[in-house]
């Protein structure tokens, strides 16, 4: 997608399922939870007014960023606009399968994650593919014309 169809994306959505959002381990630093990329970009597009599902299956009724995190798309009733993925690229394809069943609109990998075969399905499925791209980068170079790296985060 170019910067023209992912400002219409961005523009035009209202709900994010984001899966892969981080969960706090045992013994853990609370601060360094805040400090996740998932995490990190969650709180930013919650920020600029989206409504963002945390998704992971091994912290569902956790809290994270204020939503209650959940183990699967299977478990938001409302229609998803873009399903955020920060998985390893080899669980791209299981998880298409998903956002097709979902119906979602919109399929992102975010920055170092590709698949060729989730792209090929959801292509199929006539939903938008991006990929290798961060959402939250996207929305400040393209809403706030500034052009981001990964911000200094203080505690």
């Amino acid at each position: 997608m170019n910067e023209t169809q992912i400002k219409e994306v961005l523009k035009n959505s209202k709900t994010i399922a984001m899966i892969g959002v981080s969960s706090e381990k045992k013994g853990e630093d609370k601060n360094n939870l805040k400090r996740k990329p998932a995490n990190v970009v969650m709180k930013y597009m919650q920020d600029f007014g989206y409504k963002v599902y945390p998704i992971n299956p091994f912290a569902i009724g956790e809290t994270i960023n204020g939503e209650t995190v959940l183990g699967s798309l299977d478990d938001i009733e409302e229609e998803i606009d873009i399903l955020d993925v920060f998985r390893p690229s080899k669980e791209a394809l299981n998880i298409a399968k998903e956002a097709i069943k979902k119906k979602v609109k919109v399929f992102w990998l975010q920055y170092g994650i590709h698949n060729d075969d989730a792209k090929k399905i959801i292509n199929e499925a006539n939903i938008k593919f991006v990929s290798n791209r961060c959402i939250k980068q996207d929305y400040q170079k393209i809403f706030l014309k500034s052009n981001p790296v990964f911000p200094v985060l203080k505690n």
